[in-house]
């Protein structure tokens, strides 16, 4: 809905004050599955939405140098989706999703299929750019700890169909270090947090 891509059943959508009525140019969407064409090169994926936009070919080919610069995959331009790692095709689907520069970044559990090793540095990646780019991001994500690791706030969603039942503020630096977090006794009380919020204790199950 904030994307744009289906209207509310009831009320309302509102971004930056205006009413959402159809695709939303101002975000950029990531689903869980990077959507690569693997008939074209890396660079030729950050292009994809450069070339709806009308961009000319050189202003293209120095967005795409931008990027991959940006991301760590100087180098590989030149190279296809079978020839990448799970972390390098993530990193050509964030650029990809950067390439237009979009206001919000909404990104739908999009480190759920890596290992947690290569799910932590993307996550700390994910960090390092929106800080660096002052992006706005709306994160989906049934990963607890990653919920408190990226977030300012988390937002705790019901069953179907789907409210809010708890907003739950992360008062951790922004400067976080992703990869230190588990020693934080503020991280860790939040998880814990959340996870009594989503099995309430008088119930005694995972609702």
């Amino acid at each position: 809905m904030t994307a744009g891509l289906f209207a509310p059943t009831a009320g309302t959508v509102r971004y930056d004050g205006e009413k959402v009525q159809g695709p939303n140019r101002k975000t950029g969407y990531m689903t869980q599955k990077d959507h690569l064409l693997p008939w074209r090169t890396v660079a030729e994926n950050i292009a994809v939405p450069l070339e709806i936009r009308g961009w000319d070919r050189k202003k293209r080919a120095d967005r795409i140098a931008e990027l991959t610069q940006l991301v760590g995959l100087s180098g590989f331009e030149k190279s296809y989706p079978s020839q990448l790692s799970g972390g390098m095709r993530k990193r050509t689907a964030l650029a990809r999703l950067l390439a237009y520069d979009p206001e919000t970044l909404l990104l739908d559990e999009p480190f759920a299929a890596l290992d947690p090793q290569l799910r932590a540095k993307m996550q700390s990646e994910l960090v390092r750019l929106c800080r660096t780019m002052k992006k706005t991001v709306i994160f989906v994500t049934h990963d607890l700890d990653e919920a408190v690791a990226l977030g300012d706030r988390c937002a705790v969603f019901t069953p179907r169909p789907g409210t809010i039942r708890e907003i739950v503020d992360v008062p951790l630096p922004g400067d976080r270090n992703i990869l230190r977090l588990r020693n934080n006794e503020v991280f860790t009380k939040l998880a814990a947090r959340l996870w009594d919020i989503i099995v309430p204790e008088e119930e005694g199950e995972i609702r």
